[in-house]
């Protein structure tokens, strides 16, 4: 006999607030606790000292969160100039410390330049890769280096927002698999001087904003009427794929597994689209020919779809 799960069968997406000094596991485990979810994920991991937006997939929406992972990011960092640590980060040791120049704006700038547009990363120890099934943070706590393989980033803008004498506050948006820490840490090199992070805070995820979060703590005083309210639809991890809308037939044929004859539109075969009938969201399809589509992830709601 199956294992009940114990829980809610809750759908949906929220938008956390990661406060600092968590790491983003024990964030998620503690809103999955407040909402007594069945199952829940979160969509690409934030570092403990780290702030900001940390979707969080409630049930289904599991399903869709890799689609996340993939997606663009802005940060807000502030930079320490002449004082490089281990980690990158001001939770690390103190490994270097060298004067700071009386750097003019345009002396930030033109390092800044460098480091726009496509550019090379190594990743750095202090992270959750894995070397030889272990994660290079492991390594790094018990005093290992190992080599780790470049890796193409791209930094689409990245504004100075304001500085001080040794430090200096910065918008980044980029690709995924960006290190802002690394970033930073190579701005430093390139002022000669060396740098680290001081604060580091997600502003945007794919299509989701900050204006959207949610505090924990908030959602801890509401009942849980008003914290069912909180929750986006899963459908808005996928905006940036077109919609489909089927009849009822076709979308009984897509749910059991088989290919259906739909109006494509101008969709081009290997194209990905969200499936819909009668506005309810189904999944993901892909489109195998003019007028065809197969399933590619769909939700489990056969019964919601009527005879």
């Amino acid at each position: 006999m199956a294992r009940r799960r114990r829980g809610l069968p809750i759908d949906g997406v929220l938008l956390l607030d990661k406060a600092q000094g968590i790491s983003s596991n024990r964030a998620l485990q503690q809103v999955r606790r407040l909402y007594a979810a069945q199952k829940a994920g979160h969509t690409g991991t934030l570092d403990p000292m780290a702030t900001g937006l940390l979707p969080i997939c409630f049930g289904e929406a599991t399903k869709f969160s890799a689609y996340l992972l993939d997606a663009d990011k802005t940060y807000r960092t502030w930079v320490r100039l002449g004082e490089v640590t281990d980690t990158g980060d001001a939770e690390g040791t103190l490994v270097e410390r060298h004067p700071v120049p009386a750097f003019g704006e345009h002396d930030i700038e033109a390092a800044l330049a460098r480091f726009r547009g496509d550019i090379e990363q190594v990743p750095p120890m202090y992270s959750a890769l894995k070397h030889q099934g272990r994660p290079l943070y492991e390594l790094a706590r018990e005093g290992k280096q190992v080599e780790r393989a470049s890796r193409r980033v791209k930094v689409y803008d990245m504004r100075l927002l304001s500085r001080e004498a040794e430090s200096f506050e910065l918008e980044v948006r980029c690709s995924k698999g960006t290190y802002i820490r690394t970033l930073a840490e190579d701005i430093g090199q390139a002022l000669g001087c060396g740098a680290h992070i001081t604060s580091l805070r997600r502003l945007h995820s794919g299509p989701f904003a900050a204006d959207a979060m949610q505090h924990f703590e908030g959602l801890a005083q509401l009942d849980e009427s008003s914290r069912q309210a909180r929750l986006l639809s899963i459908d808005t991890l996928l905006s940036h794929m077109p919609p489909l809308e089927v009849a009822s037939i076709e979308s009984r044929r897509l749910l059991h597994g088989q290919r259906a004859r739909v109006d494509t539109g101008t969709l081009v075969s290997d194209d990905t689209a969200r499936l819909y009938h009668e506005g309810i969201f189904l999944g993901l399809v892909r489109v195998t020919a003019p007028g065809e589509v197969a399933p590619r992830r769909l939700r489990n709601i056969a019964s919601s779809v009527s005879e």
